[in-house]
């Protein structure tokens, strides 16, 4: 395997922009591996669009790099973008148009091929985006779920590299937006995938990696897998009976970080040393009088690590 395989799809060094005064971006890093679909999340106004417009070549960074497949967005724009497809947040199209037309006059754009392969072209991506039975509708007749899957076809018409999208399955319904994952789910194995959301769930449910940013840089990166595992472990302890004083007893132990009762008679207690919670912590109980009724590691959500990194009081967009 050479290097060129091996590469990130796309990377990011100190990437700053300014608007006016305003620094929007301040030495933003990303690395995504190839063929991986990476979430990209936090607050309005944090960067995820102006970093995205930057990498499509729509904005000139102040400062810093970025490539795509290798190729410099800056110095090498035009390969940059032939390995890029791209959907904003607010796809605009000519609402004369079918869905058919659409994907024919995008893929007149990019490739180069006899009407008939064309054709075949165009058919493949209609049938692959689930578009099969829609094609001689109007755009302007698509539902929400519709209309970005047909903006994720066209993005994905000409065969790039990475797939670059921007809030894909915002404002859409939950059809809609199984409809939208299942699709990105499809294309993960051609393609890198980069989109923003909102939607925690979402990311979940598809993403391998992702990266916060807030205000203009990214706090947080990594597998989805280290995301939710984390430096801190999770445990539920269920009990009957009063706690007596093992919460605060608990408290005060160096390797326990919190310890939340609930209302359902159990109790969850956050610690940063897991081997010690194994050997302590289900004794520590014992010893307190509380009667345990069952003891067992909890999962983190994405939702409360989100709120961790960029606090309870931002907006999430």
């Amino acid at each position: 395997m050479n290097a060129e395989t091996t590469r990130p799809a796309i990377e990011v060094r100190s990437l700053r922009k300014k608007f006016g005064r305003t620094e929007v971006l301040r030495s933003v890093d990303l690395e995504i591996p190839r063929n991986s679909v990476f979430g990209f999340l936090g607050p309005n106004g944090a960067g995820k669009t102006t970093t995205m417009k930057i990498l499509v070549g729509l904005l000139h960074a102040n400062g810093g790099s970025a490539s795509i497949m290798g190729h410099d967005v800056a110095r090498d724009s035009l390969q940059a973008r032939a390995a890029i497809g791209y959907l904003p947040q607010a796809a605009s199209y000519w609402k004369h148009l079918k869905v058919r037309g659409v994907l024919n006059f995008t893929a007149q754009r990019y490739l180069d091929l006899p009407r008939p392969q064309l054709r075949q072209h165009v058919d493949e991506t209609i049938e692959l985006a689930g578009l099969t039975d829609l094609v001689d509708r109007k755009v302007a007749k698509l539902s929400g779920g519709e209309r970005q899957r047909l903006g994720i076809a066209e993005a994905w018409v000409g065969r790039p590299d990475v797939l670059i999208l921007d809030e894909p399955s915002s404002g859409l319904d939950p059809e809609g937006r199984h409809e939208v994952l299942s699709l990105l789910d499809r294309l993960r194995k051609d393609a890198t995938i980069l989109y923003s959301t909102h939607i925690l769930d979402d990311i979940e449910r598809i993403a391998d990696h992702i990266a916060v940013i807030d205000n203009g840089s990214i706090v947080a990166q990594g597998s989805i897998d280290s995301f939710l595992v984390g430096s801190t472990a999770l445990y539920s302890v269920g009990f009957s009976g009063p706690l007596f004083g093992a919460v605060e007893a608990l408290q005060t132990e160096a390797w326990v970080d919190a310890v939340e009762p609930e209302t359902d008679g159990r109790v969850t207690v956050a610690v940063n040393d897991r081997s010690h919670a194994e050997l302590e912590l289900l004794r520590s109980f014992v010893a307190s009088g509380v009667s345990v009724t069952d003891f067992r590691p909890a999962r983190r959500s994405l939702e409360d690590i989100y709120l961790e990194i960029v606090g309870a009081d931002d907006d999430d967009g």
